[in-house]
């Protein structure tokens, strides 16, 4: 008795698997994993106290959506808080699972500051000073006043929050930061760093961990083999030592020699000249 009870079970079971190939797609869709659906974050942009500074507005209607801070479904392996940057298509993701992850819009490294691999996030400050390197001062001279460091605030280039990264225990200077120029997001404008909207980088801030992976994809979007940074900037020449014009120095004056004349002949001083001396006369012929 019990084993007929098992034997219909076992049938019943077998007859919805075979059915089951049967369903309309609608009723297929309905027993499948719900898709992630984009979820835009209201009110993402208004103006906010941050500390001791403000954060203007961001004139949302200027922003393309593409590049708004979102959830988009994202498949991916890497574990949650990992981030993935797509310097192709100037988009940062945060994973947030195996499906989905929260989407910024970024700005990239220009023509010759493109570089791909894996990082850390080794340290996090908020609205942090700005020293731009020697080789930056080089290219734009003027910077020079800034060698020591431009304090933060809201016109420093590295915005409300910088987030530093290293590879291999090194610090290649690579930083994801935020920027008061929000127009160049979506944009090659920077010379190697992440630029974020102020109110995305402090978002993300509050969220990435300390030690979090970051993996920068390559130039085809793929993911990176190892670390590939740009090449070193030609030096500028130095310019030629400029040697100081010599005025040509001014000839001493010439005195003029004192030419003694010659005594005329006075045939009464040779009877003076011994006869030994004296030239012979001339015989006429």
């Amino acid at each position: 008795m019990r084993f007929g009870i098992v034997t219909r079970c076992m049938s019943a079971l077998a007859m919805m698997a075979v059915l089951g190939g049967c369903l309309p797609p609608e009723l297929t869709a309905m027993t499948a994993t719900k898709p992630v659906e984009p979820v835009m974050f209201p009110d993402a942009y208004v103006a906010r106290a941050d500390g001791s500074y403000s954060l203007p507005a961001i004139p949302v209607e200027q922003v393309p959506a593409t590049f708004q801070r979102q959830v988009v479904p994202y498949p991916s392996e890497e574990v949650p808080g990992t981030i993935i940057i797509d310097p192709a298509s100037r988009l940062l993701y945060l994973v947030q699972d195996e499906r989905s992850a929260i989407r910024y819009g970024i700005s990239v490294g220009r023509a010759g500051f493109e570089w791909s691999g894996e990082a850390l996030v080794t340290n996090k400050r908020p609205w942090p000073t700005w020293t731009p390197p020697p080789e930056m001062i080089e290219r734009d001279p003027k910077l020079v006043k800034w060698e020591k460091g431009q304090p933060g605030g809201p016109t420093n280039p590295l915005g409300a929050r910088a987030i530093y990264l290293t590879t291999n225990g090194v610090d290649y200077g690579y930083r994801i930061h935020g920027t008061p120029e929000w127009q160049s997001i979506g944009r090659n404008a920077s010379s190697g760093c992440i630029r974020m909207i102020n109110q995305d980088v402090v978002d993300l801030y509050n969220r990435v961990q300390p030690n979090a992976k970051v993996i920068v994809l390559t130039a085809a979007g793929t993911k990176p083999t190892g670390l590939s940074l740009p090449p070193p900037a030609p030096k500028k020449p130095k310019p030629a030592a400029v040697v100081p014009a010599v005025a040509p120095a001014t000839p001493a004056p010439v005195t003029p020699a004192v030419v003694t004349p010659l005594p005329s002949f006075n045939p009464v001083l040779l009877g003076q000249v011994p006869p030994s001396l004296q030239a012979p006369a001339t015989q006429p012929e």
